[in-house]
């Protein structure tokens, strides 16, 4: 379990950074428009019945028929796949951070310093007046709790599965 909170320390900046990016697609979504689904169309191959039997290439024709619909159905799943993204993200983000609440007396500030505020090991050290050493001890203890507080998570998902 270690791995998946050393991970999230670490991945922290960047799965914020995606979170905000996956925020402004939500926000400004346009979709793909049917000029793009039409040229992509034209470079598939003939799927189910052929619209029309005689030497010309089908595709034409099946595009004109499907091109508005598949442009709707892109647009539909590209934009809940934005959706879910955002929101599973955003609940792994916010649990993190709260998990870093719940830490005992200094590690919740040791730790929302290193991994929110992004201080280096020095400002840390400067500021909590501690040694390298005694920082490394606090992280090991906060990754111990923070554990915890991810398999307690983790157990009430699976008692709710159970039921």
């Amino acid at each position: 379990m270690s791995e998946r909170i050393i991970d999230l320390m670490k991945q922290y900046p960047e799965k914020k950074q995606e979170l905000a990016v996956l925020q402004v697609q939500i926000k400004n979504f346009k979709g793909v428009t049917e000029d793009e689904v039409i040229d992509s169309m034209q470079f598939s191959s003939p799927q189910g019945e052929r619209v029309q039997s005689s030497d010309i290439s089908d595709k034409t024709a099946r595009v004109a028929i499907s091109y508005r619909e598949r442009t709707k159905q892109i647009n539909d799943e590209w934009y809940s796949y934005l959706v879910e993204q955002y929101t599973t993200l955003r609940d792994e983000l916010e649990f993190f951070e709260f998990a870093l609440t719940q830490l005992s007396g200094q590690l919740s500030g040791i730790m929302h310093d290193l991994v929110i505020g992004q201080c280096t090991w020095e400002q840390v050290m400067e500021h909590y007046h501690i040694s390298r050493k005694t920082l490394w001890r606090y992280r090991q203890k906060a990754i111990t709790e923070l554990d915890r507080l991810y398999e307690m998570r983790d157990r009430q998902f699976d008692a709710y599965i159970l039921n």
